[in-house]
């Protein structure tokens, strides 16, 4: 056995236990041809049902891709559609965006499933075509111009899929097993809108070895934008098409992992469901699908004709299992460690372009922590100087803090926020766009703080003082796998000092203004 294989399969033995949890799948391709593959656990603990390569599972926002490209296979052009966009959102005020600026993230709209939680839905309630449809026909604003900044936007493939019914007159989910799954060589993929339940009996867990696993509740309904579910072998079998139609100029992925580009000529690092980045400094196109219970991962190396798949269904990160295989089949070395940086960086911010509160905090390891767009980032020392991580790089220019992060197209100088929120808060806020209410109460000396709405009353959650005029609503769990975080609440006083509006948002769903309309 060579070195490689040898590390290759020294991996593969490891991932049970590294990843610990029911059950996981995974398979590594080189040339299109399966290198190594394994899986281990159950797709039922319960019910002592094994994770096989054939076992159904939902690989959640890999869908996107799928969507793409049934897309193209359909419309060549899909600017052809650019008017149907509109029709779904008849209030939006302003340019609406194109059917591209759907394709890649760029269309300004806020990601419903956020927003969703400023309408007090439940954690683990029901949100159906019917909810779905409610909030996206409420559109009135954007929170950027469309094509000129990149922002994570569930319904923009829910939009594509419907408008792809609409203009075709045929279901979603027979034209994508027709003319994408079945040319794939994906027998047992199909559509699985409804997430509380997968067909073969499938369940995602919540949870760790440390506190236990339970079965993850869920009650989303999914069409373009997450509602695949594959197994491992169809998931290799999608692998090995791209790699046969590798040649072709038309060919189908090769139109999927295209460059493609901002308003202002900038390159993309996301276009057509997928992104576009470094794997241990190598380029792949790849994309990753969450729920709760559910982590997947896929990455195409097209220079090296390596593909990695890896499949939990449970709460243990896919995107670092991939890696790892991903490396030992290339044989390289993995990411140095991380060297000190300029300490004097970590502070409280107000990001002015998205209104975001933002954090820089030291860590004892000498990296940063950043909080801006829902997750922590680590930023480690970067070679142009200041702290990177692989979205965002935090520098000085002079006297001042500048945060770049080029996959947003996003360079903006951060206003450094200090001194306590004030008081005046207390009271009832609304937004008319969302016809929800923002809730702030005191209790015992502390603030408490809910949404409201027509999906239901949140829970009220501790506000946490951030700086000046700003308070943070976490929000740790939401319909969504990725949740807002913590919701920054800016508030903005009158000639008289009152609050008169907060201003709420977070990465997802920035900007909405929630008016005063009862004191406290």
């Amino acid at each position: 056995m060579s070195q490689t294989a040898h590390r290759l399969d020294r991996v593969l033995g490891s991932l049970p236990d590294r990843y610990a949890g029911p059950g996981g799948a995974v398979a590594v391709l080189r040339d299109g041809r399966v290198v190594a593959s394994r899986c281990w656990g159950w797709a039922d603990a319960e019910k002592r049902l094994p994770f096989t390569e054939r076992t159904p599972f939902l690989v959640c926002s890999i869908t996107k891709q799928f969507t793409c490209a049934l897309l193209l296979d359909l419309f060549p052009d899909p600017s052809v559609l650019d008017e149907e966009i509109r029709r779904l959102m008849p209030d939006l005020a302003g340019e609406a965006p194109g059917i591209l600026d759907l394709c890649h993230n760029q269309s300004g709209l806020r990601d419903y499933w956020a927003q969703a939680m400023l309408c007090g839905a439940p954690v683990e309630g029901h949100f159906g075509p019917e909810e779905a449809r409610w909030l996206i026909g409420r559109t009135r604003s954007l929170h950027f111009r469309p094509g000129t900044r990149f922002s994570y936007v569930n319904q923009n493939f829910r939009l594509l899929s419907e408008i792809i019914e609409r203009r075709t007159g045929r279901g979603f989910a027979a034209l994508l097993r027709e003319r994408i799954l079945d040319r794939a060589g994906m027998p047992r993929a199909g559509l699985n809108p409804d997430t509380s339940a997968v067909r073969d009996g499938t369940v995602g867990y919540e949870g760790s070895l440390a506190g236990g696993f339970r079965v993850a509740e869920n009650h989303i309904h999914w069409t373009g934008d997450a509602g695949l579910a594959a197994s491992l072998e169809d998931m290799i079998g999608w692998e090995r098409f791209i790699d046969a139609t590798r040649d072709e100029a038309d060919g189908l992925y090769n139109r999927l992992s295209a460059p493609v580009a901002f308003r202002d000529g900038r390159t993309a690092a996301y276009g057509f469901g997928l992104g576009r980045g470094a794997l241990l400094g190598r380029q792949v196109t790849a994309h990753g699908g969450g729920l709760r219970g559910w982590r997947s991962f896929r990455a195409h190396a097209a220079a090296e004709r390596v593909s990695v798949v890896v499949l939990f269904n449970h709460m243990a990160d896919p995107r670092a299992a991939a890696a790892e295989l991903f490396g030992a089949l290339l044989d390289l070395p993995a990411d140095p460690a991380a060297a000190p940086v300029d300490a004097t960086l970590a502070g409280c911010y107000l990001e002015p372009e998205t209104g975001l509160a933002t954090r820089v905090e030291a860590m004892p390891d000498g990296r940063l922590r950043l909080g801006f767009s829902g997750g922590a980032e680590i930023l480690s020392a970067c070679v142009e100087g200041g702290a990177a991580s692989a979205a965002s790089r935090l520098f000085r220019e002079g006297d001042a803090v500048i945060l770049e992060r080029a996959g947003d197209n996003l360079r903006t100088r951060l206003e450094p926020r200090g001194g306590e929120p004030g008081s005046g808060f207390e009271g009832r806020f609304r937004c008319e766009e969302l016809a929800a209410e923002l809730t702030i109460a005191a209790s015992g000396g502390a603030l408490y703080g809910a949404f409201s709405g027509r999906l239901g009353e949140g829970m009220m959650q501790p506000l946490l003082p951030f700086a000046q005029d700003m308070l943070l609503l976490p929000c740790p769990r939401a319909l969504d796998f990725a949740p807002p975080g913590d919701w920054t609440l800016r508030a903005l006083r009158d000639a008289a000092g009152e609050v008169a509006e907060i201003r709420v948002g977070c990465w997802l769903a920035r900007g909405l203004p929630f008016r005063r309309i009862a004191a406290g």
